[in-house]
């Protein structure tokens, strides 16, 4: 009788969502109507949905000021996955998949006839042939052997597999790809503006093979600044309906997997004829800007363009001339000194003017990982930029916008990226967090302006804290998108954003190349009909890419943790100083110096109970009155780390805070 009671239904009016599971048992239902808070599910009311599934839930318990709306799934509409990745566990006359997603909800059940080649601590890809009822397992059969779980370059195709990446082209458009020219069409030529003739550079990494953007800068008789943004027109070569185009929507875009990359188009495009190779003609679409000292564009051009780039730079080359340390470098690239001079000075001009209008400098470090030949983690460190990198980020920034905001008031169709403010509750709880600092964001008339995290972050630069609180205003922050409707960019402070500047490795941009191109060649005249269809598709395309987005950065992050764990399985039993980054209910996460996060589970903070304040995030000694709080350093000492599991487990050696 108690558990009819617990399920009893507040109505019969049940919402759909999609189930996401915890591998505690548990897990939340995110409704499809996004104006439903996340629904809270027990592990006895989950009815065996299992992470991904789309469900029916119904209500028992609504939403209060302590907790969520709580529900029961009452039937699971469809399943999300019917084959994934995991690690086969062979006991003779039975075996066990465990699966890669800790969230999955459930081992797999593999019986000897359906084993295959699978042996013993193989990674393998499992079809499940009956999902889990009641009490009993899902149950499977191994489809495909991937390797040994210490097999060189196992852990990045299992990760492949799991997310049902297209790492491959389907062979019609390989043909198609390869039938493409790889010189450019000397008859189009004439039709475009021809700019082979001026000091045009690409500024990349080192490592970079698809260089989708060029840039060239000079000076107005007034005084005032010329930015030419040349970007890889992508659009000539990949028309639309073709079978190119079908698989780069598909894709949505190139995932950067440490050792390899799965690219949008095939490599014949991206790093040949789309590819801006210096001493190469190549046809673009570019945006021409003449900005003022105050770093306002004051007019612009948006055209198709032939170039023939210079040189080829990279960010190190270009810190390197405007530091004017390396003789070597200076004299190989002294007739252009100049040129990089007047880049630093605009792109300070715009930088300068983003940060008065409150634009986000999220100055957080990306980790750098190095791999030997055989694809292993032989360091961890953090990724080193300069103003190199910042003055290719201001150039591009400029182009999106500017390209955006042209195109919102024609009221052509056209694909923004967008940006939203805050949830007023998500501030709420930030605001108790920083307090600790002594910061707090300021909410008027329930909203908010980038103006007021900006200053935090500019408070915070150079103090300890500062990753800390800039990690924590990330958190707070929405997920950009995309969407057919203009709604601004919150994180950089700007009223109309785009990207434009990557067709090569995003569809969107590739999209509004397109769109932008119909227009060129019509005058910006557009028949309504055409115009119709290309708003239908925008908000198709929109949607795809954002969908794909979410799986390239979650499969991107995961090969991150992948290879941390991977190098960390070395360090077991070693000791480090890190900094206290959360402080939550089950224990503590530390970062060290080198960027690699682990967990310290209570049991191994010592021999003393800790009581947890959720208010303020810390944890207290019952005894010792000891704090752990975010912001402390500590000392750790290396316990465990799996890069099956995804995790770095640390345990506490010594602290370095004072008492």
């Amino acid at each position: 009788m108690k558990n009819k009671k617990v399920n009893k239904l507040i109505d019969n009016n049940y919402i759909e969502g999609i189930f996401r599971g915890n591998k505690k048992g548990f897990g939340f239902v995110i409704p499809n109507n996004e104006k439903i808070e996340d629904i809270y599910v027990k592990k006895e009311n989950t009815k065996n949905a299992l992470n991904g599934d789309r469900v029916l839930v119904g209500l028992i318990k609504p939403k209060d000021d302590e907790s969520s709306a709580e529900g029961c799934i009452i039937k699971i509409l469809k399943r999300e996955k019917n084959e994934l990745v995991g690690t086969f566990q062979n006991n003779k006359n039975f075996g066990f998949v465990v699966p890669d997603d800790k969230k999955f909800g459930t081992d797999i059940f593999i019986s000897k006839k359906n084993f295959g080649k699978a042996r013993n601590n193989h990674k393998v890809l499992v079809k499940i042939i009956k999902y889990p009822e009641g009490k009993r397992k899902a149950e499977g059969k191994i489809i495909e052997v991937i390797g040994n779980v210490n097999e060189a370059g196992v852990d990045m195709l299992s990760l492949i597999k799991e997310n049902n990446l297209p790492y491959r082209f389907p062979e019609p458009v390989m043909n198609e790809a390869k039938r493409i020219e790889t010189k450019v069409n000397k008859k189009d030529i004439k039709n475009r503006k021809d700019l082979r003739n001026i000091n045009i550079f690409t500024i990349d990494g080192e490592s970079a093979k698809d260089l989708d953007d060029a840039i060239f800068v000079g000076k107005t008789e007034n005084g005032n600044y010329l930015l030419d943004v040349h970007i890889a027109d992508v659009s000539y070569y990949v028309r639309e309906n073709t079978l190119l185009d079908k698989e780069a929507l598909l894709r949505g875009t190139s995932i950067y997997m440490l050792d390899r990359v799965i690219p949008m188009l095939p490599r014949e495009l991206s790093n040949g004829i789309c590819s801006l190779n210096a001493g190469e003609d190549r046809f673009t679409l570019s945006v021409s800007m003449e900005i003022d000292k105050n770093g306002n564009v004051v007019s612009s051009d948006i055209y198709k363009g032939v170039i023939n780039v210079k040189e080829r730079m990279t960010y190190t080359y270009v810190q390197k001339i405007l530091d004017g340390t390396d003789e070597k470098v200076l004299e190989r690239y002294s007739e252009y000194i100049n040129d990089f001079k007047l880049m630093e000075e605009i792109a300070l001009v715009l930088k300068n003017r983003r940060l008065e209008k409150g634009y986000l400098n999220l100055d957080i470090p990306e980790s750098k990982i190095t791999l030997d030949k055989d694809g292993y983690a032989i360091d961890v460190g953090k990724y080193e930029t300069n103003f190199a990198n910042e003055i290719i980020e201001q150039f591009m920034l400029t182009a999106n916008e500017n390209v955006a905001e042209k195109f919102y008031w024609l009221e052509a169709p056209f694909i923004y990226r967008v940006h939203e403010e805050p949830d007023i509750s998500k501030i709420e709880e930030l605001n108790k967090f920083i307090y600790n600092f002594g910061y707090k964001i300021k909410v008027k008339d329930e909203k908010v302006y980038p103006k007021e995290f900006a200053k935090i972050l500019e408070d915070v630069k150079g103090k300890q804290e500062e990753k800390i609180v800039s990690n924590f205003i990330l958190r707070t922050l929405k997920v950009a998108r995309y969407d057919a409707e203009n709604k601004g960019h919150f994180g950089i402070a700007s009223k109309y954003y785009c990207h434009f500047t990557s067709p090569i490795r995003r569809y969107p941009d590739l999209y509004i190349h397109r769109i932008i191109s119909e227009y060129l060649r019509n005058g910006y005249v557009i028949k309504e009909e055409k115009k119709e269809r290309y708003f239908e598709e925008a908000e198709e395309y929109a949607k795809q890419s954002s969908e794909r987005e979410k799986i390239a950065t979650k499969v991107e992050r995961d090969s991150i943790d992948i290879k941390k764990a991977e190098y960390m399985s070395n360090k077991i039993g070693e000791e480090y100083e890190g900094i206290i980054s959360n402080v939550t209910s089950f224990g503590i996460f530390v970062e060290l110096e080198n960027t690699v996060e682990g967990l310290i589970r209570f049991e191994d903070l010592g021999n003393e109970y800790f009581i947890y304040d959720e208010n303020h995030k810390i944890l207290i000694g019952e005894k010792s009155k000891k704090v752990y709080r975010i912001g402390d350093n500590v000392r750790i000492r290396v316990k465990a780390a799996s890069k099956e599991a995804r995790t770095i487990d640390f345990e506490i050696s010594e602290s370095l805070q004072e008492d």
